[in-house]
């Protein structure tokens, strides 16, 4: 983590946070008290900004400057909000496109799946705030420079990031390995649509997944089982691009 890539000191990372800097995550001393620790926590209220109560030998490893117990990691992009992406697609005359990532936490994916992203012309990434993947120098790099390309949408849940996609319109399609249904036998792709995946090991979690319209599978004749998140990613996205041109 290069230096300017963090803000350590409570006044400092308090500073920071009203201003509206960009911030991915600020890690905080377990137990950390007193009357500078109770106004971070309120400048934090309402942000969206996730805040890890780690111990102080780790913020010891990020540092050796005197963070006070409080270290703020800086966002490699400005994270917008789905409520104004939406009606901005919709005015520019688009039919929607976009990707939900359901708790994927390894970088690596999260940048890959970027790259495919852009290069399929998604219009935005959904991440929620917790249990997830940000956008940091690793996954920039991963993503070959992608992110810096497309919104990335961080908001407080998936759930409720699909229920708002629904009210504007958009089918919701879940990749699901116990689907039934393959991903080429349904059409809600040539609609406003979102595909939803999950992590290789939980996949998408139940409550988000009873809500989508649709569940779809990747047809598999191997031993493994599963496929990398990434690889069904590319192969979901292409999907809908071949519905959508006719190729």
């Amino acid at each position: 983590m290069e230096k300017n890539e963090m803000i350590f000191g409570i006044r400092a990372v308090i500073e920071a946070i009203q201003a509206g800097k960009d911030i991915d995550k600020v890690m905080v001393k377990t137990g950390l008290e007193g009357e500078l620790a109770k106004e971070l926590f309120t400048a934090l209220r309402g942000t969206g900004i996730p805040m890890q109560n780690v111990p102080m030998e780790r913020l010891n490893r990020i540092t050796r400057k005197n963070h006070q117990g409080v270290v703020a990691f800086l966002s490699a992009v400005t994270y917008q909000k789905l409520e104004d992406i939406v009606p901005n697609l919709y005015e520019e005359g688009k039919v929607p496109f976009i990707v939900m990532l359901d708790g994927i936490t390894d970088v690596r994916n999260f940048g890959a799946i970027a790259r495919t992203c852009e290069c399929a012309g998604v219009d935005a990434i959904v991440i929620p705030e917790k249990g997830s993947v940000s956008v940091n120098a690793d996954a920039i790099k991963t993503s070959a420079g992608a992110l810096h390309h497309i919104p990335v949408c961080r908001e407080k849940s998936i759930y409720q990031a699909i229920r708002f996609l629904q009210q504007s319109g958009f089918k919701i399609v879940a990749a699901s390995e116990k689907a039934s249904q393959s991903y080429t036998k349904i059409n809600d792709y040539k609609d406003p649509v979102a595909i939803v995946m999950g992590a290789e090991d939980t996949g998408i979690s139940n409550e988000n997944i009873k809500i989508c319209d649709s569940l779809v599978s990747i047809p598999q004749f191997g031993e493994i089982g599963s496929l990398n998140v990434s690889v069904a990613a590319g192969i979901l996205l292409y999907e809908v691009i071949r519905q959508r041109t006719g190729a």
